[in-house]
């Protein structure tokens, strides 16, 4: 009797692993955050171009990581275009259609340097803007999404935690820092 059982439960947690834990860590589609952005969204992501990076001087400014960390953020076509022409400096919106992904790593040292240099160590989380003004008019046209990337490599939705979130939890610093600005903090670093 105990072998039918063991195998019973064995049968239930395969199930509630394949029906519930999967489609929420799965890449593509079905992984979304809680107000409808699906990372699938922004495929092929990791081969836009470079914005700019980021390194805050203390881990406040980190999304996952508690010890500090370094970010590269890299727009899609449309948001390079929107550099090209002169945002924010020209005071015109950026257009719907454009994208932007902040990829956050932990600190690390290497050691083999002659000198001490910062460089990215595990990934932690990656987060997106949208511009899209009908489908996120309540946060100015802008959409945020969150991924963190689980200490197995697994990517799964972190932020907003509901559907209505992303107005407290990201649109509101956006607004305080950044509204003259389209909402958008960071500047195309020239070459």
């Amino acid at each position: 009797m105990k072998k039918s059982h063991a195998a019973f439960l064995m049968i239930v947690a395969s199930l509630f692993v394949a029906g519930v834990v999967l489609p929420a860590q799965a890449p593509g589609g079905a992984l979304k955050t809680a107000n409808g952005i699906a990372l699938a969204e922004f495929s092929g992501y990791e081969a836009w171009p470079l914005v700019a990076t980021s390194q805050p001087d203390d881990a406040g400014g980190c999304g996952t990581s508690k010890t500090g960390c370094t970010k590269a953020i890299l727009g899609n076509p449309a948001m390079l275009k929107a550099y090209q022409d002169g945002f924010p400096a020209n005071g015109r919106a950026v257009p719907d259609g454009a994208a932007m992904a902040k990829v956050e790593w932990a600190k690390d040292r290497s050691p083999a340097q002659p000198y001490v240099v910062t460089k990215p160590g595990r990934q932690t989380e990656v987060s997106f803007m949208l511009k899209d003004s009908k489908r996120f008019a309540e946060t100015d046209g802008w959409g945020y999404a969150t991924f963190q990337n689980t200490e197995s490599g697994t990517l799964t939705a972190a932020r907003p935690t509901t559907a209505s979130g992303a107005r407290a939890t990201c649109h509101s610093c956006h607004t305080a820092g950044a509204k003259a600005r389209d909402f958008v903090f960071t500047d195309y670093a020239k070459r």
